[in-house]
């Protein structure tokens, strides 16, 4: 806890200070995935990318090419520890001891590689690409997404002199705290940091889950704070590891059957939860239903889906999603207040409070709280510039077998893929294009 970011920063003259320091610097839903991946889809080849949302901030005049390069690099070079290998074998996520397979932990240790990639400028924005085996490219995207944001906050550190460094520092200190003083006066609240990638650096996220669990957790009995999204942190200071999976399984399962009939492009979404659960066998069975639109997955989602622990809510509004995903359980003869209800897109502390508060009684309501954990600076530069603030970094994947894949989403600001495979994908999934809404992060 006692870090002097301010100094560090100040004296930085490393060669190369490594961003990614161990493998498991990663999201625990990408090792859930890649296991998945490795045991349904080891043959297929993906390709993906990095895009910046926040056009207006061009990275390339901000980030050197050669040190993206000098990093992604380095975590090329990396291996897992023995010791990691061990605590992901032997610990018990979600309840359940050996969630990841002896054969797949020895696949990880001595054949897993990362694809190879490349590195270009393009009118102002760094552009990033991904080509090879899915098991090979899947995880690049915590590493490069998390590199790309601290590059970028170490552009505007260096900036800065020391006096101006703790100026900054003493700001963020302060604006977490009064988040963490709102959410300590809201009974029963549950959430997790689920911000590693788009942080403003490896440190401060490290920084304020241990600040979030001082915080939060004082009470043994009411354990608000109950985990992170990031792997190494919940290796390194005995925290549940959080997630399960993401957009990228249904993208890419809709690319390959997309070849076929619209029936079987349509079914696809409804194919990843049948591979999931036979592949965890009744374990970690959270539906995330937006990524062709989170209405026409339920309107047409098979009864056993209706049985699964709950939904994650990505990009529809929480309290609008959450009510459909509660009144869809009653429909189905599930009872909701046994169901989680997980939200996880730009929120902040004020909503969180606010959607508990929406959701206490009615379901079992817990937050995932990403950017505006890990790297929430604005207003915080000590001359009232903007370089700290978060920029919206995604890394989708944009073909699977030489296929384009698509994501539609409930926001259409975050659709992704061309134009005339967007239209099909409404035709076929029932997807209107909704009202777009502003993407912060």
């Amino acid at each position: 806890m006692n870090v002097n970011f301010a100094e560090r920063a100040h004296n930085h003259n490393f060669k190369l200070d490594p961003i990614v320091r161990s493998l498991l610097d990663t999201d625990f839903y990408k090792l859930l995935m890649l296991q998945f991946i490795w045991k349904n889809f080891p043959a297929v080849h993906v390709t993906s990318e990095i895009r910046n949302r926040t056009t207006k901030v061009r990275l390339a005049e901000r980030i050197s090419a050669s040190a993206l390069r000098d990093q992604m690099e380095h975590v090329r070079e990396l291996h897992y520890r023995k010791s990691e290998l061990v605590w992901l074998a032997g610990n018990t996520f979600y309840g359940t001891r050996q969630i990841f397979e002896p054969a797949f932990l020895d696949w990880l240790e001595n054949h897993h590689r990362l694809s190879e990639y490349e590195v270009h400028e393009q009118d102002g924005q760094l552009a990033i690409h991904f080509s090879g085996l899915w098991t090979e490219v899947t995880m690049w995207e915590v590493y490069s997404l998390a590199i790309v944001s601290e590059l970028k906050t170490r552009a505007a550190l260096a900036e800065l002199n020391e006096l101006e460094l703790d100026v900054l520092y003493a700001r963020a200190k302060t604006r977490l705290w009064d988040k963490i003083e709102l959410l300590r006066k809201v009974p029963g609240l549950r959430l997790s940091d689920f911000g590693t990638r788009r942080r403003h650096s490896f440190l401060w996220q490290e920084y304020c889950v241990q600040a979030l669990a001082a915080g939060l957790n004082s009470n043994p009995e009411d354990v608000r704070m109950r985990g992170t999204s990031n792997t190494a942190l919940a290796y390194k200071h005995n925290l549940e590891a959080i997630g399960t999976n993401a957009h990228e399984l249904p993208m890419v399962m809709a690319a390959l059957a997309s070849r076929g009939s619209d029936e079987e492009l349509r079914h696809s979404q409804y194919r990843v939860l049948e591979l999931w659960q036979r592949s965890y066998g009744g374990e970690l069975l959270i539906m995330l239903p937006d990524t062709f639109g989170t209405t026409q997955f339920l309107d047409g989602a098979p009864q056993f889906a209706a049985r699964w622990t709950g939904e994650r809510v990505d990009s529809k509004d929480p309290f609008v999603a959450g009510d459909e995903y509660i009144g869809w359980l009653m429909k189905r003869g599930e009872d909701p207040r046994g169901k989680r209800l997980i939200a996880s897109d730009g929120l902040d502390a004020d909503v969180i409070a606010r959607l508990h508060e929406y959701f206490n009684r009615r379901i079992r309501f817990s937050a995932g709280w990403g950017t505006l954990l890990t790297n929430d600076f604005r207003g915080c530069h000590p001359r009232g510039e903007n370089s700290f603030e978060p920029v919206s970094l995604v890394c989708k994947i944009t073909s699977a077998d030489g296929v384009s894949a698509v994501k539609l989403s409930d926001n259409p600001g975050k659709a992704f893929g061309p134009v005339e495979l967007v239209e099909r994908y409404r035709r076929v999934f029932g997807s209107p294009a909704l009202e777009e809404t502003p993407i912060l992060v």
